[in-house]
């Protein structure tokens, strides 16, 4: 149970950033409404902007880097904008008092209808429909061919958060089978049979048609996905990534696909993104592949601004935080 109490004027510092792309005056207004009376919340148009202002900010809503951190020594809690939050976890933060909270649970809507969409891409040979245009019709009998139907597969889902749950809920709309390992003892919901320890990861990865990857990056998901890996999944089957790339090893992946091992690649993430114009999962006809735009919605930043405001009032009646992150554990 992680509390903060906040029983005075609070200066609060909001940085814009990529998913918070605008802070629109009525998120201010809402956060200077949630905040103690007589708090101070200012605007930074980027991290340096921040860094300049920070010397007596105790909150900050956006996001954190080494720099700012050392320029803001009242600093108390942190309240990410990002969902992944591995590159806010740099030593001195990790191993200092400052409360992190985010969007933990929030964000696995989106991520899921894009998951969805690229592993459709692949199945239903609707990517290579669209890279063909008007030569596609010359192609239809080899498209239909390599068609496959999802209902009575099997979804096995690593990582039973937020993202994990959202892509089971739409498995059982195409009348897939769903089960999932996580780090943690969870009930099974969300259509999922059963939600297995970790440590059966090899089980998942035998019985599973399709691998969505929902999981977020630690020094024990990195690189997860290498060769003894992918040799230990159903010949053919397909992979679905819309967290971090770096969670797939680049090269054993490519060996995955042109094995024929790995049936396919529904990816928004890649390890060492962008990848270089030339790299072979550009062109391999079974990878579908966005560039790191699975996290767009237009729901993404008045869905993390009201968590915020909900916690600045917790904070005030000595409540749990929603939305904590274990910085040593990373997620």
């Amino acid at each position: 149970m992680t509390t903060i109490t906040l029983d005075g004027p609070t200066t609060i510092l909001v940085i814009e950033g990529l998913t918070l792309p605008e802070a629109k005056p009525e998120f201010l207004e809402a956060i200077s409404a949630a905040a103690p009376a007589g708090s101070t919340v200012r605007l930074a148009k980027g991290m340096r902007d921040a860094a300049s202002q920070a010397a007596d900010v105790e909150v900050v809503f956006g996001i954190l880097n080494e720099p700012l951190f050392a320029a803001a020594p009242g600093l108390r809690w942190v309240h990410a904008i990002a969902s992944g939050v591995d590159s806010l976890l740099f030593p001195a933060f990790v191993d200092s008092d400052v409360i992190l909270t985010g969007e933990k649970g929030l964000v696995g809507g989106h991520l899921a209808d894009t998951g969805w969409g690229l592993l459709l891409a692949l199945t239903r040979q609707i990517g290579t429909a669209l890279r063909l245009g008007p030569d596609a019709w010359s192609k239809r009998v080899d498209m239909r061919m390599k068609e496959v139907e999802l209902e009575g597969m099997t979804m096995g889902i690593i990582g039973f958060g937020g993202t994990g749950r959202a892509m089971a809920k739409r498995a059982v709309a195409f009348g897939m089978k769903t089960i999932a390992v996580d780090e943690f003892p969870s009930q099974a919901d969300h259509g999922v049979a059963e939600v297995w320890p970790a440590g059966r990861l090899d089980d998942l990865l035998a019985q599973s048609d399709v691998v969505a990857i929902c999981c977020p990056l630690t020094p024990e998901t990195n690189g997860l996905f290498n060769d003894a890996t992918f040799a230990k999944m159903k010949p053919g089957a397909y992979v679905v990534n819309v967290t971090r790339g770096e969670i797939f090893d680049d090269a054993s992946v490519v060996r995955a696909l042109e094995s024929g091992q790995l049936g396919g690649l529904a990816t928004d993430v890649a390890p060492g993104e962008p990848l270089p114009a030339d790299h072979p999962l550009f062109s391999h006809p079974n990878v579908a592949m966005t560039p790191h735009t699975a996290g767009a919605s237009q729901l993404r930043s008045i869905r993390n601004v009201n968590r915020f405001c909900d916690n600045l009032g917790r904070a005030q009646r000595g409540e749990p935080l929603d939305g904590v992150v274990d910085k040593k554990l990373g997620y």
